[in-house]
């Protein structure tokens, strides 16, 4: 696997390299124990989300100091392997299923990751602001943006607006129409070669 993403992001380090791999042998050996993915994925995590979480970094480079908000991070996705990609960014992950929130946390834990907050529970629950919120497959885009809107700090420090970024599969037309603020929309074979993503793609909604 880390010949793979330092195909990809040739900026990592060995440390980095190293913590990717740690965290994709961790979901594997925990989700035996508890399930946290999708049995096809198993075999598959590298690329399925490890690499599907970094897209967000191919799509933009936070600024150190930046703060992002993980809604529905599950098991840590996209969160932690953004994290170890940005260890001078914050990140908060936040997800109702308890099991998986302290699993997050477990494997941050072990990863020796400083910048990530955890917190069980929902957006309406958490009253920070962040230059971005990242989310992967949860809800649809237009029920996020009323979820995460209050959320998003007024102030820019990106090359980007701040906003919403999320990592989505499919036909995204009917979806997108429901939203009310204009979105972009990236296919995430821009990025990577790999045949999982050709259904994939990036949205990025500025609030």
């Amino acid at each position: 696997m880390q010949q793979r993403i330092a195909r990809y992001f040739m900026e990592l380090t060995d440390r980095q390299l190293g913590q990717l791999q740690q965290l994709a042998d961790s979901l594997k050996a925990y989700n035996e124990k508890v399930n946290l993915i999708s049995r096809r994925d198993v075999d598959n995590i590298e690329v399925a989300h490890i690499l599907h979480s970094l897209a967000i970094a191919r799509y933009i480079q936070f600024t150190p100091g930046s703060r992002i908000m993980d809604l529905g991070t599950g098991c840590g996705l996209p969160g932690l392997p953004l994290a170890v990609m940005f260890p001078q960014v914050e990140f908060h992950l936040i997800d109702r299923i308890g099991k998986k929130i302290e699993a997050a946390r477990s494997f941050a834990n072990d990863l020796q990751l400083d910048n990530v907050t955890f917190q069980h529970g929902d957006s309406g629950e958490c009253h920070d602001k962040f230059d971005f919120v990242v989310s992967r497959a949860v809800m649809p885009q237009a029920d996020l943006i009323k979820a995460v809107r209050r959320n998003i700090a007024p102030k820019q420090r990106n090359a980007i607006p701040n906003g919403l970024i999320t990592l989505k599969g499919g036909d995204l037309e009917t979806e997108l129409k429901s939203c009310r603020r204009p979105s972009v929309v990236v296919p995430l074979t821009d990025y990577f070669s790999e045949p999982f993503f050709e259904t994939k793609k990036l949205v990025f909604t500025p609030l």
